[in-house]
């Protein structure tokens, strides 16, 4: 398989990030799962999606790469990871979908967007007071050169860290009610 092959199966561009291959795998791994579809092809497209998403996850800082570097790691995940993927997520496509949820592969991807939530809203604080205290201690210590700050760029720059942290809590709140939702059915 190619590094395209790879995004295609997940139904991603070349270029996503990695929490999008991760988001793309959980979708992928919930649609495909045999506990959960009965099609005779599930199994295959299970197996592929948990392969691809393997690989991706794997070697991403190399995938993007299209050098030397890229073709020397899809030649070791041939050699050395290709079939032990293919041998994991047979056993994931045996497992019930419920049991497949409490597994260590499965979390990875629950915890990346936590931790994503919570560091946008981190650095939206940051800029907020950053913007807020360098504009104070410009007013009160103005260069000479420069005179007083320009109440246009602390505005820009403010307004952007609150729609920021705006959308930090947009999706905070979403992490939160996706997680409440996953523990009421356990």
């Amino acid at each position: 398989m190619t590094l395209e092959d790879y995004f295609n199966i997940l139904g991603l561009t070349a270029d996503s990030s990695l929490n999008d291959v991760k988001k793309a795998y959980r979708q992928k791994a919930r649609l495909f799962h045999p506990d959960l579809n009965k099609s005779p092809d599930a199994i295959n497209r299970f197996i592929e999606a948990t392969e691809a998403y393997e690989f991706l996850i794997s070697y991403f800082d190399k995938a993007v790469d299209d050098t030397e570097s890229f073709r020397q790691a899809m030649e070791d995940w041939r050699k050395y990871r290709q079939d032990r993927s293919k041998q994991k997520a047979r056993a994931y496509a045996r497992a019930s979908y419920i049991r497949f949820r409490k597994t260590q592969l499965y979390k990875t991807t629950r915890i990346f967007d936590g931790a994503t939530v919570l560091f946008s809203m981190i650095i939206s604080l940051t800029v907020i007071a950053y913007t807020i205290f360098g504009y104070i201690y410009r007013l009160k210590h103005p260069l000479p050169q420069f005179g007083k700050p320009s109440v246009f760029i602390f505005i820009v720059l403010l307004l952007l860290g609150i729609l920021f942290f705006s959308i930090s809590i947009i999706f905070f709140n979403e992490y939160r009610r996706s997680s409440k939702k996953r523990r009421k059915n356990r």
